[in-house]
């Protein structure tokens, strides 16, 4: 059975697909055992280096548990800001208004184009130079102004970019009936492209999670890593161990991310198809401009 992308797979053709899958596995078996063994022989895999992870709590509570809660607390911070001034920039580079769209426009390229450690290390230094804040919050100040500025550029993008996929028509039908252009973004367009640009969007704020090390690295913002790193030169563990289960909890949080994500995209698409609601001529004419309203009523 073929389809519109590809034809259907000849006898042939799955006898060399099975080959390829077990040659893949065969050979991703091999790398995991070279790795393991590897590891064992230089003593990595020993008890007394992972210890401090499965036995107590004190690895947890002085160093890892800490270092995520800053990292959750400036992903959390940035991605707040970030997503309504991403979406209001997006929405001002399809304004009609060159006064508008034009400085929303620099501002996107212009920050888009710089490097968000960068952004990061001028923050740092603006807050140390112009404002008073204290030097124990300036790191997580600089971390969460240049993750708001570099991904709500990029998020303005996607907005753009979700907004423009949709039909032509959509729009067009919406000015037909008498919507004014700030309904149609509002009422017509965003409610269709939240579902196109959802992915796109996860995608975004998984790397403002990821992004936070760079403020551990440079700032000494004790994020997870920088955290972790500490621990494993002060408390016994050891770097490989460390960043082990520093890994593993970078992956639950991300995964976790993105299957809410799934499962509300999977909702919105549901919810779309089982609305079968006729809107009324009432219903038109108070979405309407005023000075059509009287129209509308008359046509009906």
């Amino acid at each position: 059975m073929s389809s519109v992308l590809y034809d259907a797979q000849g006898p042939r053709a799955k006898r060399r697909n099975i080959l390829y899958t077990a040659v893949f596995s065969v050979a991703a078996l091999a790398l995991l055992w070279w790795v393991i063994s590897t590891l064992n022989d230089k003593g990595q895999l020993e008890w007394m280096l992972w210890k401090p992870f499965f036995t107590g709590t004190e690895a947890w509570s002085t160093y890892i548990w800490p270092g995520l809660e800053n990292t959750l607390k400036a992903a959390a911070l940035s991605m707040v800001i970030a997503l309504p001034l991403g979406a209001a920039l997006g929405i001002a580079r399809l304004s009609d208004h060159a006064w508008v769209r034009m400085p929303a426009s620099a501002v996107v390229e212009f920050f888009r184009a710089i490097p968000v450690l960068v952004l990061m290390i001028f923050g740092q230094a603006l807050f140390a130079e112009y404002t008073d804040v204290s030097s124990d919050d300036r790191p997580l100040y600089a971390v969460v102004t240049g993750l708001v500025l570099y991904n709500a550029s990029v998020l303005a993008e996607i907005v753009r970019a979700g907004i423009l996929s949709l039909p032509r028509g959509q729009s067009e039908a919406a000015q037909a009936i008498g919507l004014r252009k700030g309904q149609v973004m509002r009422l017509i367009l965003l409610p269709q492209a939240v579902t196109a640009m959802l992915p796109a969007i996860v995608s975004q704020l998984v790397v403002i999670v990821k992004d936070t090390a760079l403020g551990g690295a440079v700032l000494t913002f004790p994020e997870l890593l920088s955290s972790a790193n500490t621990m494993s030169g002060y408390y016994g563990a050891n770097v490989i161990a460390s960043f082990t289960v520093v890994a593993v909890i970078y992956i639950v949080i991300n995964f976790s991310l993105t299957s809410f994500a799934s499962w509300l995209e999977g909702r919105l698409r549901r919810g779309k198809k089982s609305t079968g609601a006729v809107v009324g001529a009432g219903a038109v004419a108070e979405l309407a401009a005023p000075g059509e309203h009287e129209d509308l009523q008359k046509a009906t």
